[in-house]
């Protein structure tokens, strides 16, 4: 044993060297059962303890099964445990009875007494009380809970048309358990003087519950307790009881005899096909012996032949070496051809010359261009530059118009002063008309001066509003030949750039794909961008709705359209939000036409760049091109 300890067997083998084992012990190799009845662990040869019960010897064999300890002697106990489980098995259980005993009723009630089955107790007098024309008492729940010593199933509080009537029946389990708890129940209320004698004897009752086992006079008496117990029990002796539980055991014990006989038989049929398996594994294990060598003489073979085929690839290298060897003569013969060559290449080399004379006339011809390009874009500089000077002439003439717009306003007020003045000096009359008569005259002269003066401001006012416009033309031209020139120089990633109005980014569209189909993230992403650019571009599609926002009416998109709820589903919300602001660009710069517009955009604070900002930039970036010539 203390070989098996110290030698070691891998996972994998545990369960051939268990089966091993279990056939070595079966066939009686290895004896397991003492002289003395007692039982004994082969594989365990000296220790000390030999003198194990069958049970015992289970538990230790099923114990080193599965405990740490070295594999071979894992495989012996655990083969150990399946002879004494499936062998001995029915051997050490074949000595046991099935010992089924009666359970004892309990001493106190005569064997002809009949009692109430299954077991009943009564209570008589529970408390009750008038309310709202009724008698009413405590619950069944709570007079269960108090008698809760007495394990009872249930409490049926008794009724009828007027009420409570003050009684209640509790039910016990129908074995001898509950029998002995409700002989206890009996004799509790008995000991307080509350039970069924005291009751039938005492006039004077009092406010306290009696109780006590229902027998059959209870059974047999008149009123709703016996009307309850003969609807729902019968009358029954404990020697009838009895002699029921005895007759019950008896016929469990045949039908547990008749199932053991057919076990054994069935045991018997699993030894004989356990003895044919047996046979046709020592059967098989001669033939895997037979395979094994066959297998091994195969492999010689196998060696023969690698050293067979070792020695005709040393052959062809040796061929091969050789006829590297005569290639490498062939190369030499070729770099001496090559050489030749080179010499005739010389003349190839001038023509290369020519050629480079020719390229340094282009790239002269290239400098001068750079150099037209460079004198362009100093004349853009000035056309900017005279744009903003004349854009500043502009903002002073709108200047000028708000004052002289305030002026006259002002004037048109004092014209209506006058002429509501002189209506009233119309309407006074008395002494003194020749003196308001003279004050109108003068008052018509000053109003008759502040009209032609309003007619004068009214004529400066539609030239300066016609150089307003011609500015603002200009102004928009300006603007327009600002994004047209710079669209392909200005981009999002720069502070100004170009921004195309109602485009739709087709980022978020491929972040959606990436997360939601990553096998084909790239395909999915462009049947989608493709698909919600047709839709944009349709004039059919309008999700807008009109609402009133600070007394102002505005369009915005409507969120739960059908389209915009099915994209949010498909591709989730950012995707949708893409949808939506490309929506809301094209609806605010081109909803007729539905097409892209471009825009001067100012990317750092997200909004629409001004004019200004944009000539600022170009100016900053012409002078930064500037230092690095």
């Amino acid at each position: 044993m203390s070989s098996e300890e110290t030698s070691n067997i891998s996972d994998s083998d545990i369960d051939d060297y268990e089966a091993n084992s279990y056939l070595q012990l079966k066939t009686g190799r290895y004896k397991v059962k003492n002289p003395d009845g007692t039982y004994r662990c082969p594989f365990c040869a000296g220790k000390k303890k030999q003198d194990f019960c069958f049970k015992d010897l289970i538990q230790h064999a099923k114990g080193i099964g599965v405990s740490n300890r070295k594999g071979k002697t894992k495989a012996n106990h655990r083969g150990l445990a399946k002879y004494l489980s499936v062998d001995l098995g029915t051997e050490a259980g074949s000595s046991k009875q099935f010992m089924i005993t009666e359970p004892n009723p309990p001493p106190n009630p005569k064997q002809d007494d009949q009692f109430v089955w299954p077991w009943r107790g009564i209570l008589v007098n529970v408390p009750t009380e008038w309310k709202s024309g009724r008698r009413v008492g405590e619950s069944a729940t709570r007079i269960k809970e108090q008698l809760s010593q007495f394990n009872p199933l249930k409490v049926h509080a008794l009724w009828n048309f007027k009420g409570h009537t003050g009684t209640a029946v509790v039910d016990f389990s129908n074995d001898w358990t509950g029998f002995k708890d409700a002989m206890a129940f009996e004799k509790y209320f008995e000991a307080r003087r509350f039970g069924k004698k005291d009751w039938d004897g005492h006039k004077n009752r009092g406010h306290d519950m009696y109780g006590w086992i229902a027998r059959d006079d209870d059974y047999n008496s008149e009123g709703h307790i016996g009307d309850h117990l003969r609807k729902t029990g019968d009358l029954k002796t404990v020697t009838d009881l009895t002699m029921e539980e005895s007759r019950k055991n008896d016929i469990l014990v045949a039908n547990l005899a008749s199932q053991i006989d057919v076990k054994n038989r069935h045991l018997h049929e699993l030894e004989c096909k356990y003895n044919e398996t047996a046979l046709s594994l020592t059967k098989l294990m001669e033939e895997k012996d037979k395979l094994h060598e066959t297998y091994n003489g195969e492999i010689r073979k196998m060696q023969k032949l690698a050293r067979d085929h070792s020695r005709r690839i040393f052959e062809e290298n040796e061929k091969l070496r050789k006829q590297l060897e005569l290639r490498k003569s062939e190369l030499d013969h070729r770099r001496r051809q090559l050489e030749e060559l080179v010499a005739e290449n010389d003349a190839e080399r001038r023509k290369l010359d020519v050629e480079k004379e020719k390229n340094a006339k282009k790239n002269t011809a290239l400098q001068l261009a750079s150099i037209e390009q460079k004198n362009a874009d100093e004349k853009v500089l000035n056309l900017l530059i005279e744009q903003k000077r004349e854009k500043e002439a502009a903002l002073g003439k709108i200047l000028q118009l708000e004052k002289q717009l305030d002026a006259k306003q002002k004037l048109e007020l004092e014209i209506e002063q006058l002429k509501g003045k002189l209506q009233v000096m119309k309407h006074m009359g008395g002494e003194e008309d020749t003196v308001l008569e003279k004050k109108m005259a003068e008052m018509s002269e000053e109003l008759k001066e502040k009209i032609d003066d309003m007619d004068a401001m009214e004529d400066l006012n539609r030239v300066l509003l016609k150089k307003e416009r011609e500015s603002t033309d200009e102004l928009q031209e300006a603007r327009k030949e600002l994004i047209s020139g710079l669209k392909d120089s200005l981009t999002g990633r720069s502070f100004i750039g170009i921004k195309r109005m109602g485009d739709l980014d087709d980022k978020a569209f491929q972040t959606a794909c990436k997360q939601r189909f990553p096998d084909d993230p790239d395909v999915k992403a462009a049947f989608f961008s493709s698909r919600w650019h047709s839709e944009l571009l349709n004039p059919d599609w309008h999700p807008f709705r009109i609402v009133t926002v600070d007394g102002k009416e505005k369009e915005e998109v409507i969120e739960d359209d059908e389209k915009l709820i099915q994209l949010k589903e498909e591709l989730g919300d950012e995707a949708c939000k893409a949808v939506i602001t490309a929506l809301m660009e094209m609806n605010e710069y081109n909803p007729s036409g539905r097409y892209v517009v471009p825009e001067l955009w100012n990317f750092k604070q997200g909004r629409k760049a001004t004019l200004r900002e944009g000539i600022e930039y170009v100016l900053k970036r012409l002078k930064t091109q500037k230092r690095k010539r």
